[in-house]
Parts: structure tokens; C-alpha cells; sequence
């Protein structure tokens, strides 16, 4: 199968691994005619997606315990999936760390041409595994094991050596007076993102939206789009909307 099977080709992984009980990598890529190391692949891929669990040289299924939606889950994915449809093909697009915008990345495998930065070794992984190859570059810096992330001066030298079509935020909150906000103390790096792209997109469930966090991370200025779940109340959206600011709306299953 061509790469552009590849989601028909995980589909019927995962139906033949729930109705068996289990695969091994090496007959997946016999009887998927490709090789190993694009099987491990999908294994992968699928079990980030909390589809499947890997073992060594295969995969079983979820346990019937684990396979419960979490909803939240499926918040950040619609938010991800309405994220995606804003970027074009060869965009220059830098991520920020976090749950909601690592919802982004399995809806970039049908972009061609990208070039993505982060900070995020989260985010670098999930990019690595993606069919389409985006080129990935690292900003670099100094390491902060909490968050799982690359920050510091060094990390925002770097990213002013670049310039970026769009830069994909989260936030732990949105203070309606004052803009996104965050319980890390760190928000260079983020007021950085947004220096350098030219069109500032943050990501956030709705249920942030009003949150009050003491550390200012963007003000509105800073940012046009926020895109968010259709939870949001009427009269919160059109508060954020007399601010100029674009409301995104994903429809959650």
C-alpha cells in the first residue's frame, strides 16, 4: 500500500488485531506487503492514539477496561482538527507544548511541504511519526522536565532567527479582561511565538475560557484566532468577537 493508504491500511490493522486478539509485525508486513519499521509505525501512531497496546513484536487490544472515550480527549481533537484546516500546504508553522495543540498533529499527515517548529519533544515525536514527513526543527534551550518542553533564552534566539506563517498556542486559561494566561512562569518563549509568526492561532477548550491564572502569557493584541470546542456560551463568544477576535467552533462527537 502507498502512503496515501496509510489510514485504510491502520483501519484494517486495528479491525483484524480486535477480532484476533492480536498481530505480530512481521506477518502485518507480509500480509500488507511493506515493510517492518512502517508497521512499528502505525503501532505506534495507533497506540498514542489510545487504540491499541503494543508488545514486543506486535500489538493486542485495548483492554475493555481502557477503551472508554475520554471525553476531553475528544475535545482536543476536534479543537486539533479544526486547528488543521487553517494551514495550507508548504506552511511555516511553529507549536507550542501542551495536551490541546499536540491534538494538531495527526491532522497534519494530509499537509504537503510543511516546515514545523516546537519546543515540544512530545510534539517533535508525534511529528516524526507522521507518513508525510514535515520538516522538524527544535528550537533548542534549556530543558524544563515538568513540561516536557525546551524554554529559556537560548530557545528564543533561535526562534527570532525564523519567521513563521502561523504559531499554534495553548493556554491554561482566558482571562476575558486580559488575554491567555498560564500557570508556567516561563512565558518568554510563547510571546516569542507570536512575535515571529504572522498569524497567531490559540488553542483552548471552553471550559478555560474565563479561567483567572496570575501569569499573563498573551495579551489580545498579540493573537486574532482562538479556536475552541462548541461548548462556549453565546454571550462569552460575542464578548471575545467585540474584541476582534475570530471564534473557531469544533463541533465535538
Amino acid at each position: 500500500m502507498s502512503k496515501r493508504n496509510t489510514q485504510q491500511r491502520r483501519h484494517l490493522i486495528l479491525s483484524q488485531i480486535n477480532e484476533v486478539g492480536e498481530a505480530s509485525v512481521e506477518e502485518l508486513a507480509r500480509q500488507f506487503e511493506t515493510s517492518e519499521v512502517t508497521i512499528r509505525k502505525d503501532l505506534a501512531a495507533m497506540e498514542e492514539n489510545g487504540l491499541l497496546l503494543r508488545r514486543h513484536g506486535g500489538a493486542i487490544p485495548l483492554p475493555r477496561e481502557l477503551v472508554a472515550e475520554d471525553p476531553l480527549s475528544q475535545t482536543k481533537r476536534a479543537i486539533g482538527r479544526a486547528a488543521a484546516e487553517l494551514i495550507r500546504d508548504h506552511n511555516r508553522i511553529v507549536i507550542d507544548y501542551g495536551r490541546t495543540t499536540t491534538g494538531l498533529i495527526p491532522e497534519l499527515n494530509h499537509k504537503r511541504g510543511l516546515v514545523v517548529m516546537t519546543n515540544s519533544l512530545h510534539v517533535a515525536n508525534q511529528l516524526r511519526e507522521l507518513e508525510n514527513e514535515p520538516t522538524l526543527l527544535m528550537t533548542g534551550g534549556t530543558w524544563d522536565p515538568h513540561f516536557e518542553a525546551f524554554q529559556g533564552q537560548v530557545a528564543e534566539q533561535v526562534l527570532r532567527g525564523y519567521d513563521f506563517d502561523q504559531a499554534f498556542i495553548g493556554a491554561d486559561g482566558i482571562d476575558l479582561e486580559r488575554g491567555t494566561c498560564t500557570f508556567n512562569e516561563q512565558i518568554g518563549l510563547s510571546r516569542v511565538m507570536a512575535d515571529v509568526a504572522r498569524e497567531v492561532v490559540v488553542m483552548a477548550e471552553s471550559s478555560k475560557v474565563g479561567r483567572r491564572i496570575p501569569n499573563l502569557e498573551l495579551s489580545w493584541e498579540k493573537f486574532g484566532t482562538l479556536v475552541t470546542d462548541s461548548c462556549i456560551e453565546d454571550k462569552v463568544c460575542a464578548q471575545l468577537e467585540s474584541r476582534g477576535l475570530r471564534v473557531i467552533c469544533a463541533e465535538v462527537n
